[in-house]
């Protein structure tokens, strides 16, 4: 089978983002970069495109170029998939232009910087009926997955409580400076969009929730920080969630937590058991009742469920990590390219990301109408 023809927009240069998604896209062998526009300057795109070992050929001044020489070319040849790893700001309006013209997407989230224009693309998608992954990396680490698959089996019975924190600190650094705060595009509205913090990590943590659990939030309340007068977007929040009146939990996002790096932690409590997790050490699922010794479940083992088992590719005892999660979600995207058999939550889809931009409206909308609550059904 030959391998997935993928465009790249954005990551260039020293890219952590870009680096992710490269490597990811190589793990199973399933996918060849053949283009993109990984620089906004034309020379830097072709020096990067070199560095990486890309065809130049197909690797264009612009976005507007790539989709008008790639359009031209036989459907055999052109590229099929294009990760858009660019700003907020365009993910949207290169999103749409690539499923006006048949390109499949994978797009890093947030979405878009809108509900609105998660909304348009979604209709766009449906009508070109078009794979439409969105990154929420975390949903490919295996012990995510074996959660996620034993929830649905019943494992902690009745769902109780949902708690998820996401806390890191990189803006503490920078945001008490008044001039430096102002160069960071995540803080600047035309960029990130409505929100900074619950729009970038926030809505990680609230798609966690509904990822693990198959259920919808049904309503929010909120209370963001953003510590300084001249910075509108907020840099820390705490929302509590209602799925049911007898389902609720609370997620907790910071930007501003001193020293953590990238603390998210899961915990879903059920009538008969818990599960809890966190990310910096990814290969170990707690679970935990009230008459048993608490288990460690690490991936790689007979006892993991199939879906865990079809995300590691090492033996137990060695480690795999963001990178690996990342490729999870590429290999899905791949199986659903090919058409192959796939398991529930391979790869974040579209809704995903709309219902995400859903929550990010919602929950900015709580704080400024003085913490209330508001509905998180689709308008």
């Amino acid at each position: 089978m030959s391998k997935i023809r993928l465009g790249v927009l954005g990551g260039g240069g020293d890219s952590l983002i870009g680096v992710l998604h490269r490597v990811a896209s190589h793990m199973f062998d399933r996918y060849e970069i053949t283009g993109g526009v990984f620089n906004p300057n034309y020379e830097d795109n072709i020096k990067f495109a070199n560095h990486i070992g890309v065809n130049t050929d197909r690797v264009y001044v612009d976005f507007d170029t790539f989709v008008a020489e790639e359009t031209k070319l036989p459907k055999e040849e052109r590229i099929e998939v294009v990760s858009v790893l660019t700003p907020n700001f365009l993910h949207f309006p290169m999103a749409k232009k690539l499923l006006e013209n048949g390109f499949h997407v994978i797009c890093e989230k947030p979405l878009t910087t809108s509900y609105a224009e998660a909304l348009e693309l979604e209709a766009l998608q449906k009508k070109h009926n078009a794979i439409f992954a969105v990154t929420y990396t975390y949903t490919g680490y295996p012990m995510v997955r074996h959660m996620k698959h034993q929830i649905a089996a019943g494992e902690l019975g009745e769902i109780q409580k949902i708690d998820v924190q996401y806390y890191q600190g990189w803006i503490n650094p920078v945001i008490h400076d008044p001039e430096i705060r102002k160069t960071v595009w995540r803080l600047d509205p035309k960029k990130a969009g409505i929100s900074s913090c619950i729009g970038d990590i926030g809505t990680h943590a609230f798609q966690m929730t509904e990822y693990l659990t198959g259920m919808e939030v049904k309503s929010v309340l909120s209370d963001l920080n953003m510590l300084y007068e001249d910075n509108p977007l907020d840099l820390d929040g705490t929302v509590l969630i209602r799925f049911s009146d007898t389902v609720k939990g609370v997620i907790r996002a910071s930007q501003i937590a001193t020293g953590e790096e990238n603390g998210l932690t899961v915990a879903v409590y059920g009538q008969k058991g818990a599960f809890k997790w966190e990310q910096e050490n990814p290969n170990v699922l707690y679970h935990i009742k009230d008459d048993e010794p608490k288990r460690i479940i690490k991936p790689g083992h007979a006892y993991v469920s199939d879906v865990a088992a079809d995300g590691t590719k090492l033996p137990g005892g060695h480690p795999e990590g963001i990178f690996d999660a990342m490729g999870n979600i590429y290999k899905g995207v791949a199986k659903a390219l090919r058409g192959e058999t796939a398991f529930d939550g391979e790869y974040p889809t579209m809704n995903d990301g709309v219902r995400g931009m859903l929550f990010i409206k919602k929950v900015v909308e709580s704080n400024k109408k003085g913490n209330v609550w508001l509905s998180l059904e689709k308008q």
